[in-house]
């Protein structure tokens, strides 16, 4: 548009729209700025000495032949670095809360196969690899206990003080026992499900050098929460924060493995003063699978009872979760999720839950893209289960108890307070999109032919925005230039999710400027405010929240400083395609360029008292906890019964995440998370053997989905807003929750004449075949 055309136009709005992503250009032409590409004068390598037992005593680490080879600098044990640990706290869990064991380096016992045992630094990786193989480790080997169903009775504790392996637990109500033994139907399952992991693309890494002329700690992290590391950083070695500087560019994906430093991290941080220069380490792809944390694997019993009428009268769930040797903080709380989110968006009048942590000799358990997945999974095939054995059609079954819009808020029997959704919208747009009537003609034509085809379902109702503790406050700076262009600072995390498109839509929407008159600086805790980082769904809300703060602090001095130039009152002045013009009169025009010169070179022609300040910085405090976001996933499939093998026909999701920032942003994060939950319900699967070893430490054994297990994603938006400015609610997770138990459902409805369902995943085409051979015989 010319600026003549321009002139009394009202503002673009570019929220909502599918603005391309700014990233994009630099990301795709092999541009970008990750870990690895960091490089600093006399840089220093680090690699990690691993146990290859699942439990073992260290007796002694013999490094002599390791300090003799050639451009070896040194080698750490846990004498050399745990005793310099000052506080390891994190704030997700709170520094008053009782953690579980983590040291740095294996002291005294190797706990799984991966243990970090020994640190070994030297002029390059390779030669730190080759150094690895001349470190004597005495190890004695010890019983184990990797299953972590069995670690209750086990003779061998992990950790001790955890009697019977228990990490700790926590239940609700109890279950309403004469309930489940008077009502109409009641179905009850034992669901399990498996190990899988995050795997991004990008492997974690550090580099960190520490200059001891100025006392002063860098870091050059793949990350998602760049200011909490800083923080942790500065408390682990016990130095100022303000001498810590942590630098994020790009991250290869996260998904929540980056969300806090851990075991590794803490020795390159603790190692980085004791050497002469720069010290990266970049993990390679068999550490990332065999230690950079688990997901998932959960082995639980849950139940529903129906009236006769197919409404749910109770729920109750009891399961143990796997955490590993070394769990990432407070995993007794977080597990909670799983308990508290049963219930669903469903009408329940009565729940209950009880669950424990379990420890074993594994890797521990890290945070995965919806960590309480498992609630979705086990509610959702348990309703299809009950829908068969009271012949109805799980999707009648679902209409009957989903929430709807005029029932909010509804407070859920486990206390958790729903508002602003309604789940039957999503659903009945997913039921429509799929053309459900038109599929069970086709099923019910390819059933006669021998061919076995389904259709799943799942729904959900997801906590998003995550404003507890620090996780409630997000900062952003806003800042006219010289220039006349526009700066957002923010704390960074981007990995992937597309927040440097979307900061940039909502600040060029918030100051009437042109958007290609807006840049963004993320990730450098140096000069951008605090934030808690990409983590629980939360980066839209609390961004949007913190940029609708400074944007509102600085499009009043735009304003304020337009009205002296035009000489007119401040309410006369529209702010549309970086310029400020007089309302009604449009050729009465000042462009920022203009403004921004006369605050920076000519601020003595402004009137007295005046500012020249063309800069705001804000905090967001939300008021509301939990923005809720729901969707309903489903999908087609076909089973082959000869070979197992399960082909995915139509993919489809209708979700309610408010009004889209950015439409195709949302549509890639539920594809992400889509294909993530895929991959776990048909063949991700992390694998132990009885001694401890894990068996799928590369991608030709950790099986990934790819695009010919995947078909094309068809979307459907319900905008319902949110309690917070803009509406905006979180899309991160969702994918990943609801794709895993709309697939298992679509398999078991195209079982069903067969009578075989599928509780334990994943649903690979060997476990397929098992039972069908079990249900044969």
């Amino acid at each position: 548009m010319t600026q003549d055309a321009q002139r009394g136009a009202p503002a673009p709005r570019y929220a909502g729209t599918r603005v391309h992503r700014v990233e994009d250009a630099r990301l795709l032409t092999g541009h970008g700025s990750f870990v690895d590409d960091i490089s600093r004068p006399g840089m220093l390598h680090a690699c990690f000495v691993r146990s290859p037992f699942a439990r073992a005593r260290i007796n002694s680490i013999d490094t002599a032949a390791a300090l003799a080879l050639p451009g070896v600098h040194t080698v750490f044990t846990a004498a050399d670095l745990n005793p310099d640990v000052k506080e390891a706290w994190h704030a997700v869990a709170g520094k008053d809360v009782s953690d579980t064991p983590r040291p740095p380096l294996a002291e005294g016992e190797a706990k799984f196969v991966g243990d970090p045992v020994a640190l070994v630094v030297a002029e390059s990786r390779y030669l730190a690899e080759d150094a690895l193989e001349l470190i004597d480790v005495d190890y004695e080997p010890l019983p184990s206990i990797t299953d972590f169903t069995r670690a209750q009775s086990s003779d061998v504790l992990v950790h001790d003080g955890y009697a019977d392996n228990v990490a700790g637990g926590m239940a609700g109500a109890p279950p309403d026992e004469e309930l489940f033994a008077t009502s109409a139907c009641v179905v009850k399952e034992s669901i399990y499900q498996q190990i899988y992991a995050p795997v991004p693309i990008e492997t974690r890494g550090l580099v960190v050098e520490w200059a001891s002329a100025s006392q002063e700690l860098t870091l050059w992290a793949s990350t998602q929460t760049p200011h909490e590391l800083r923080a942790f950083c500065a408390r682990l070695l016990g130095i100022p924060a303000q001498r810590v500087r942590v630098i994020m560019r790009d991250t290869g994906g996260g998904f929540g493995q980056k969300v806090v430093p851990m075991r590794e991290d803490m020795c390159i941080m603790l190692a980085a003063r004791k050497v002469p220069s720069a010290l990266k380490w970049i993990e390679d792809r068999r550490e990332n699978l065999m230690s950079a944390g688990q997901a998932r694997h959960v082995s639980g019993t849950a139940r529903m009872a129906f009236a006769d009428d197919g409404s749910i009268q109770a729920a109750d769930i009891e399961f143990i979760q796997d955490i590993g040797a070394y769990p990432t903080p407070y995993p007794v709380l977080t597990t909670a999720a799983i308990g508290m989110f049963f219930p669903g968006p469903y009408r329940v009048p009565k729940a209950s839950f009880n669950y424990k942590t379990i420890f074993s000799n594994t890797s521990g358990l890290a945070a995965y893209r919806g960590p309480w997945q498992y609630e979705t999974l086990t509610r959702e095939i348990l309703l299809d289960i009950a829908a068969r054995k009271m012949h109805i059609d799980p999707v009648d079954l679902r209409r009957r108890n989903l929430l709807r819009r005029d029932e909010m808020p509804y407070v859920n029997p486990n206390g958790m307070p729903y508002d602003h959704v309604a789940p039957i919208e999503t659903f009945e747009q997913a039921v429509k999109i799929l053309d459900h009537e038109g599929f069970l003609r086709e099923q019910r034509d390819a059933l006669a032919h021998g061919r076995y085809l389904g259709a799943g379902f799942s729904v959900y109702i997801e906590p998003t925005g995550a404003a507890t503790g620090h996780l409630a406050t997000e900062g952003a700076t806003i800042r006219m230039e010289s220039t006349g262009k526009i700066n957002v600072y923010v704390n960074g995390g981007s990995s992937g999710n597309s927040l440097e498109t979307t900061v940039v839509q909502l600040t060029a929407d918030a100051l009437g400027a042109d958007i290609d008159d807006v840049a963004t600086i993320q990730g450098d805790t140096a000069i951008t405010p605090y934030g808690a980082g990409t983590q629980g769904s939360r980066s839209g809300p609390m961004t949007a929240g913190a940029i609708n703060e400074a944007g509102t602090i600085l499009r009043e001095k735009i304003i304020a400083l337009a009205a002296h130039h035009l000489n007119v009152t401040e309410s006369e002045v529209e702010l549309a395609y970086s310029a400020a013009s007089v309302r009604g009169a449009p050729a009465k025009t000042v462009t920022f360029g203009e403004l921004a010169y006369a605050a920076y070179y000519s601020p003595q022609q402004l009137p007295p008292g005046m500012s020249p300040t063309l800069e705001a910085t804000a905090r967001f405090n939300s008021a509301n906890p939990i923005h809720w976001s729901n969707a309903t996933h489903a999908c087609t499939c076909e089973v082959d019964t000869q070979t197992g093998r399960v082909t995915l026909l139509r993919y489809i999701v209708s979700e309610d995440v408010g009004p889209m920032i950015n439409p195709a942003v949302v549509e890639g994060q539920i594809a992400g998370g889509t294909v993530q939950g895929i991959g776990g319900a048909l063949m991700e699967n992390f694998v132990y053997d009885d001694e401890g070893n894990p068996l799928a430490t590369t991608f030709v054994d950790y099986l990934l989905p790819t695009s010919t297990e995947v078909p094309g994603i068809e979307y459907g938006h319900v905008e319902i807003p949110g309690p917070g400015p803009g509406g905006y609610k979180g899309a991160g997770e969702g994918g990943a929750i609801g794709s895993a138990p709309a697939v298992i459902n679509a398999i078991n409805d195209a079982l069903a004449p067969l009578g075989v369902t599928v509780t334990r995943l994943p649903a690979s085409p060997s476990a397929i075949m098992s039972l069908l051979a079990e249900t044969a015989r």
